[in-house]
């Protein structure tokens, strides 16, 4: 593993509501404020400020709007067409889709920047608003293939030069691979990253894919369980995101006067398609069902990209975001994983912002794309050469495998690291009895130690909202009594953990045993396993209060916990500290009071496992 020198030539409601509440504020302004927030947190603002005019390249916009049919319905897509200048029938250009986050539209400065940066670069740029979102019409998807996907098709058809505008214009500009086949690539973040995805399985004239900070499975995204292996056992909801998202959805006609009727769908279920609405009340409900929660699951995974990852077959170019609590590492090595082992070319990226916020800082070499730095940072450059190769047909090389961004090197010529893999799981630390961790098992000592977990969350990691709406956010905390932890000794030199760790665990829950054969799966232990810094004063750190919440699918089994992907550098004399706790106020976690007992024995203990790259 080497430092990167590649230099191509061509980036529970409530909550909610008692954050944004204030007596000297509107109710539209709240939902405005919040609206900002996902959008924001959907390109986490380094595309949210408007971009300076490019220098490069000139350029002229058209507004555009398209009818079209997509899942059996007829909407709307309002759209800009950024055209360069030169660019004619005899000097045709590739083109550059994209739309916005979720909440947002093609108005938005972290959407039209897109635009503005291609365009200025000589490509083709038709940039939209979401169905649903903008003055675009249709309900909110979920960015459903059949749905979405189907609507960004239709642009591409505009693009072959197959199909016009509704005021009658036409792209016969945009370079072709063949008759009907326009030469195009995709670009944006979260719901504009997803699309992406959507739109290739469904479409394989698109050339080149840079998804960021996106999804694999709303399954995990929403209802995380970590325990490997039991996919079809729901987890802990992520209350405070989905419902953030869901009141924006549910809010439109405070941030969009004048809707188009086509985005009302009923009383019930206001802008969603109905099983989008279904899905969150059931969340909420914390009563899980098997035949109710079996319909809910098959929804939420079956519009994801897990569901069709088989059909895409366009390079893509997958950026994940190492602050993100939404969309964690995890998300977009799964689909890494699924791309390269179907033979999709595909590369990844591990950059520092993300949905929870994270250094956007253009001199530690990071992309912010309203500062128009594709030149000079490490994923512009990046992103850059994979048009270039993949649009432009250049022979350019578009980098290694595997690359992330390490925040502790100050040189911006430094701050990535690369490799031909994502790193593998190299060394074993186990848990003692005595409240170590020790890296021999003849270290471990015999013992139990027991908690229970409260009526009410009793540890905190997070409040997801509240880095960008910027009210403070309490350190993370455990009370005691209701978690247990194993700690390493002191280090004696810089440890460096790259990926995701997993932990094996066995515990033992009379109480949780007792309703082992409900049919509700609520009925089941909950757990949460999380991974600290502690610093020689005795500070600790949750390494970017990311959890791993995990509904036990058998109590009187061993099982595996898979935690998110982290990048984080110890320190010499700082030492590692593993936790399990009873429970997360950023998630809904135990149903009654249950009382968990980890016992250890140097032949029977639990393990935890880290990619440490040396």
């Amino acid at each position: 593993m080497t430092t990167d020198r590649y230099l191509p030539v061509g980036s529970r409601v409530v909550l909610c509501v008692e954050v944004l509440v204030s007596r000297r504020r509107t109710r539209a302004s709240r939902i405005r404020s919040l609206l900002a927030l996902v959008l924001g947190t959907a390109l986490t603002v380094p595309l949210l400020a408007a971009a300076p005019a490019p220098t490069a390249g000139q350029y002229t916009v058209t507004a555009l709007r398209f009818t079209v049919r997509a899942g059996g319905r007829t909407c709307a897509i309002d759209a800009d067409l950024y055209r360069p200048e030169g660019v004619d029938g005899a000097h045709p250009a590739p083109a550059v889709l994209a739309t916005n986050g979720f909440g947002g539209s093609k108005a938005d400065g972290s959407t039209d920047a897109i635009g503005r940066a291609f365009a200025a670069r000589g490509y083709v740029g038709l940039v939209y608003s979401g169905l649903g979102f903008g003055r675009s019409g249709c309900l909110i998807s979920l960015d459903d293939p059949r749905v979405d996907g189907e609507a960004a098709s239709r642009l591409v058809d505009f693009l072959a030069g197959t199909r016009a505008a509704d005021d009658g214009t036409k792209a016969d500009f945009v370079t072709r691979d063949g008759t009907g086949d326009p030469r195009v690539g995709m670009i944006g973040a979260s719901y504009g990253g997803a699309v992406q995805l959507a739109t290739a399985s469904v479409d394989h004239r698109v050339d080149a894919l840079v998804p960021l900070i996106t999804w694999n499975d709303l399954v995990y995204s929403l209802d995380p369980n970590n325990a490997a292996g039991a996919p079809a056992v729901p987890g802990a909801f992520k209350w405070q995101w989905t419902n953030g998202f869901y009141l924006i959805g549910e809010g439109q006609p405070l941030t969009a006067p004048n809707l188009d009727p086509s985005r009302v769908n009923s009383l019930r279920c206001l802008h969603f398609v109905s099983r989008a609405c279904e899905t969150i009340r059931s969340l909420n409900s914390g009563s899980y069902p098997a035949d109710r929660t079996k319909r809910i699951l098959a929804y939420a995974r079956g519009v994801s990209p897990v569901s069709y990852l088989g059909k895409v077959k366009a390079p893509t170019l997958l950026v994940q975001g190492q602050a993100d609590s939404l969309f964690n590492l995890n998300e977009a090595t799964a689909t890494y994983r699924t791309l390269t082992a179907q033979g999709t070319e595909a590369r990844m990226i591990w950059q520092a912002w993300g949905h929870s916020g994270g250094s956007t800082n253009p001199a530690a070499g990071e992309l912010d794309l309203a500062q128009g730095n594709l030149e000079t940072s490490y994923v512009g450059r990046r992103v850059l050469a994979w048009f270039d190769r993949h649009l432009l047909r250049r022979p350019v090389d578009t980098g290694p495998a595997f690359a992330y961004f390490r925040n502790w090197i100050t040189d911006p010529a430094r701050t990535y690291a690369t490799a031909a893999h994502v790193p593998a799981l190299t060394e074993t630390l186990y848990l003692s009895g005595d409240g170590t961790l020790v890296d021999s098992r003849a270290k471990v000592a015999r013992g139990s130690r027991s908690y229970t977990n409260w009526p009410t969350p009793t540890s905190h990691s997070e409040s997801s909202l509240a880095g960008q709406l910027g009210v403070p956010d309490p350190p993370p905390y455990d009370t005691k009594g209701t978690y247990l932890a194993w700690t390493t000794s002191p280090l004696t030199g810089p440890v460096d953990v790259v990926g995701a760790p997993q932990a094996t665990l066995r515990v033992t829950s009379p109480d949780a045993e007792r309703v082992q054969g409900s049919r509700d799966a609520a009925d089941k232990l909950v757990l949460f396993a999380k991974l600290y810094d502690v610093a020689p004063d005795g500070t600790q750190t949750l390494v970017r209060r990311l959890v791993a919440p995990v509904r036990v699918p058998d109590v009187t089994q061993r099982f595996t916990v898979s935690l998110p992907g982290i990048v984080h550098r110890y320190e010499a004399g700082h030492r590692l500290r593993f936790v399990v706790a009873a429970s997360d106020d950023a998630y809904i976690g135990n149903r009654g009071t249950k009382r968990v007992t980890i016992s250890s024995t140097p032949e029977d203990t639990g393990a935890l496992r880290l990619p440490v790259v040396r």
